[in-house]
């Protein structure tokens, strides 16, 4: 039955198989059985592609339930030993921060961290369950929001820009829109991150300042080589990052100062008591009022994810 639901969500045997960790050949006599076993077809398959019959669709609701109810079934007996499952997004964003300062709270949160860099690559993986929790920005997602999934905004993070310190912009003490709108902004490409992206291309439009998209960064140091090479362009970070030894300067942006929205998320029907105690130690953020001019979110951020 696992089999099945795998596939009905890739509608692809080799994505399936590699998520079960089973060759193509194995899936599909699974399926198979499952097939001879309800007397019925569940995919309509082709030499390209395969697609659900509609017994499989009828069949998938409650085949996804029995599933999820064999797992929560068996994280009964397991969730008071292992550790809560995490994905932080990155190691240089404010996620890390906040699961360290939880933990040093409650001594019992004992956390198995991941960084998938971008809520839309672990939104996958937290819908079966094989993590706990991820933080985000819950907005410019590709697809509808999960309704098995529940979210709380913890923290609206400021931006600020770095440049190199001989940049045309290095003596300022602080950046306007204005300032930003000659050189413009120059990021590593978010990849599946399309939150990210989407953050982004808001706040240049907001900005009036163009955007330019680099080579995805690998790492920490990738990041800081690529900021260094600007010399018309900004580069932008959360504002609580330090850029001592970096050759980078941090400056502020003002009115507006830009905030970076961060949510956790979580899977509505977890069991998971040390879940529950990480939740508890994530104290809800609140808006700024969409009138306060020293302030920016985007306007879709103002509301809960359709």
């Amino acid at each position: 039955m696992r089999a099945f639901v795998v596939t009905a969500e890739e509608l692809h045997f080799g994505r399936a198989g590699a998520r079960l960790f089973v060759s193509q050949q194995a899936l599909s006599k699974r399926i198979r059985r499952l097939e001879d076993a309800l007397g019925a077809a569940l995919f309509e398959r082709t030499t390209r592609s395969i697609r659900l019959t509609a017994s499989g669709r009828r069949f998938l609701p409650a085949a996804a339930e029995a599933v999820a109810a064999f797992d929560r079934a068996v994280e009964t007996v397991r969730a008071a030993d292992d550790p809560v499952r995490v994905d932080v997004y990155d190691e240089r964003f404010t996620p890390l921060r906040l699961v360290r300062e939880a933990s040093e709270r409650d001594p019992r949160i004992r956390v198995e961290l991941s960084m998938r860099q971008g809520l839309a690559v672990a939104l996958p993986a937290l819908r079966r369950q094989e993590i706990d929790a991820a933080f985000g920005r819950v907005h410019d997602l590709p697809g509808p929001w999960p309704p098995e999934l529940a979210h709380r905004l913890v923290r609206l993070e400021p931006l600020a820009a770095f440049v190199p310190e001989d940049h045309a912009l290095a003596g300022r003490s602080e950046l306007r829109p204005v300032d930003l709108r000659a050189g413009g902004i120059a990021m590593p490409d978010p990849a599946g991150a399309a939150e990210w992206r989407g953050y982004l291309e808001r706040l240049a439009a907001r900005l009036g300042a163009p955007l330019r998209f680099n080579a995805p960064a690998i790492g920490v140091g990738h990041l800081v080589e690529q900021f260094l090479a600007e010399k018309s362009a900004v580069g932008l970070g959360e504002l609580s990052i330090d850029a001592a030894g970096s050759g980078l300067r941090r400056i502020p942006i003002v009115e507006p100062t830009p905030l970076m929205p961060w949510s956790v998320v979580w899977h509505r029907r977890s069991p998971r008591p040390l879940l529950r105690s990480l939740l508890a130690q994530l104290r809800p953020a609140r808006l700024p009022d969409p009138a306060d001019p020293r302030y920016w979110v985007p306007e879709v951020d103002q509301a809960a994810p359709a």
